[in-house]
């Protein structure tokens, strides 16, 4: 089976800094994923994210690029460029409350992972052998139709306090459906956007 780590060259970021991402489904092993991030374990220093969280893949890379672009700024406010992409998602300046809402957990069973290259070091190929070897779970592509069965819209328009966007009811046009959704994705970026602003 080929590897389902995708890297990805954000615009407007250097090239050497490369963004890698798996997505993926039934995760048996969140807890032991999760005790090596709190033990401040090096070789899992990822951003592992509650993919339940995560409405879209533009959702995903604007919590990135914010991190990378505080990273480059050195204007980290967590203890890496991985917990702070993590921090991304939020739109407060809380990042215990960041890492409740949007890090992985011990009941997460969906789990988006990133890493960003900072060292040359950190390759494709490592991080794909990395991943292979400890998560336990079955990969799926990173992209919005995978997530779209992924996502839980009411926590995330909780976690972003968007509650007074209409949801759309069952049996609407798939029209209707994707302008919901595509007006929530403005806010929840939005909301990523404008956070630490006021």
């Amino acid at each position: 089976m080929s590897s389902p780590l995708e890297t990805i060259h954000l615009p407007h970021l250097p090239s050497s800094l490369e963004v890698h991402a798996a997505l993926y489904k039934d995760v048996q092993n969140a807890p032991y994923l999760r005790q090596q991030l709190l033990a401040g374990n090096a070789d899992f220093e990822y951003a592992l994210i509650d993919a339940s969280m995560v409405l879209s893949r533009s959702h995903a890379l604007s919590a990135v690029f914010r991190a990378v672009n505080d990273y480059l700024n050195v204007r980290l406010k967590s203890r890496n460029i991985h917990s702070e992409i993590v921090f991304s998602f939020s739109s407060t300046n809380n990042i215990a409350d960041s890492f409740r809402k949007f890090g992985i957990s011990d009941a997460t069973t969906s789990l988006l992972v990133i890493k960003v290259s900072v060292t040359p070091e950190i390759t494709h190929d490592t991080v794909a052998a990395h991943l292979a070897q400890n998560i336990e779970g079955t990969p799926v592509s990173f992209d919005d139709e995978k997530l779209s069965g992924i996502s839980d819209v009411a926590k995330i328009k909780k976690a972003y306090k968007l509650g007074a966007l209409p949801s759309t009811p069952a049996g609407q046009a798939n029209g209707t459906v994707d302008k919901a959704k595509r007006r929530l994705e403005i806010s929840v970026l939005g909301a990523i956007a404008l956070r630490g602003a006021t």
